[in-house]
C-alpha cells in the first residue's frame, strides 16, 4: 500500500483495484449487450411497417419510427461513452492510477467508485465543479 508523508494512503491495493476490475467487467459487459440492443433497433428496418395502411396513419407511424431511431441513436451514443469511461478505467486500473481524484489528488472514496466505477473525480471535488459552474452552462457536458 502506498502512503504519502502524512501516512495517508495514496492509491488502491493490488487486491482493491482486481475488486474494481471485476465490477467494471461486469458493467463493460453489459453496456456493450445493451449498446448492441439500441445499435440493432436504430439501424434495421422495422418488419411490422405501415405499407399496407391508410396514408393518414402510415406518415404518423413512419415519424415515429424516425424519432424513436433518433432516440435510440441518442442513447446508443450516451452508452458508447459510458463504455469508453469504463474502459478508460480499466486502463488506470492497470496503470495503478485507478481510484485518484483528478482534482485533489486524493483517493476516491470506495463507496463512489463501486457507484460509479469509472469517476475521476471524488465527491469533494465533483461538488466544487458543481457550484462553480456558470449558469446557463450545460452540466450534462460535466457529468460521470
Amino acid at each position: 500500500m502506498a502512503t504519502n508523508e502524512n501516512n495517508e494512503k495514496t492509491r488502491y491495493s493490488d487486491e482493491e483495484l482486481q475488486e474494481f476490475r471485476e465490477i467494471i467487467e461486469k458493467k463493460l459487459e453489459k453496456a456493450k449487450r445493451d449498446l448492441a440492443l439500441l445499435t440493432e433497433a436504430y439501424t434495421t428496418g422495422n418488419e411490422h411497417d405501415t405499407s399496407d395502411t391508410a396514408p393518414t396513419f402510415k406518415v404518423l407511424e413512419e415519424g415515429h419510427q424516425v424519432l424513436s431511431k433518433e432516440e435510440n441513436s441518442h442513447l446508443a451514443a450516451r452508452q458508447q461513452k459510458f463504455i469508453n469511461n469504463l474502459e478508460n478505467a480499466l486502463m488506470r486500473i492497470e496503470n495503478k492510477t485507478y481510484g485518484i481524484c483528478r482534482v485533489t489528488g486524493k483517493l476516491i472514496a470506495k463507496e463512489r467508485l463501486r457507484s460509479v466505477p469509472h469517476a475521476t473525480l471524488s465527491i469533494e471535488a465533483k461538488k466544487k465543479q458543481y457550484q462553480n459552474r456558470k449558469p446557463g452552462h450545460n452540466y450534462e457536458q460535466n457529468k460521470e
